[in-house]
């Protein structure tokens, strides 16, 4: 680990005691601060606790909310909802999938990109609806997704 990576995980680490219930809100602090969960922050978790890796992995994965690996400077989420997959969400993923040359769950090479699937953003009357970096984007079609993306990929 690097010294700068070290102090930074230190800082985090000194906000909580050593108890394994803070397993949780240490996992969030780090990937706020990080964009993600780095291998070497797994260690240093687990060391500090007094857990195995193995501990901090599972947790880490068994929470979507979790990253072990960078996202993109822009996460795209497709709403995969009744009422988006009624209203052409399937496809609007495919059309997505192809443009950006990845699934859900990939980040793009030149890390532009990651795409994520949601089980429902709660925009029913706006399906089939995307959302990238936190802004929503309704009734989309392939039309509306090509002028989003035109000259971005």
């Amino acid at each position: 680990m690097n010294s700068a990576f070290t102090r930074e995980i230190n800082s985090i680490l000194s906000d909580f005691s050593q108890e394994r219930g803070n397993l949780i809100p240490i996992l969030q602090h780090v990937q706020e601060k990080f964009g993600y969960l780095p291998e070497e922050a797994i260690q240093a978790i687990a060391d500090f606790l007094h857990v195995s890796s193995s501990t901090v992995y599972s947790v880490s994965t068994f929470y979507t909310q979790f990253k072990l690996t960078p996202l993109g400077e822009e996460v795209v989420k497709i709403c995969r909802g009744t009422a988006c997959h009624v209203r052409g969400g399937p496809t609007l993923q495919r059309d997505i999938e192809r443009r950006l040359s990845i699934k859900p769950g990939e980040t793009t090479k030149d890390m532009k990109y990651s795409l994520e699937t949601v089980a429902c953003v709660g925009a029913c009357a706006l399906a089939p609806v995307m959302i990238v970096n936190n802004r929503v984007y309704g009734k989309m079609t392939p039309k509306k997704v090509a002028e989003l993306f035109n000259g971005k990929n």
